[in-house]
């Protein structure tokens, strides 16, 4: 999960017109979120999927 540091790698991108939150670490559904809710300070969809994520690459390498 960790990058390799390159400028180019995006994170995530946010796009105003279409009120919408782009985690380009994520797959699926959880990948988008609502630009407004992300900006009034509610991370948690987010923080949950990324800790999700990690959970299951920690597991698949045991």
């Amino acid at each position: 999960m960790v990058g390799s540091g390159d400028r180019s790698a995006k994170v995530r991108t946010y796009n105003f017109p279409q009120d919408r939150v782009t985690d380009h670490r994520l797959e699926g559904d959880q990948k988008n979120h609502s630009l407004q809710t992300i900006i009034d300070g509610a991370l948690d969809p987010i923080i949950d999927a990324l800790r999700a994520e990690e959970h299951a690459e920690k597991l698949a390498n045991l």
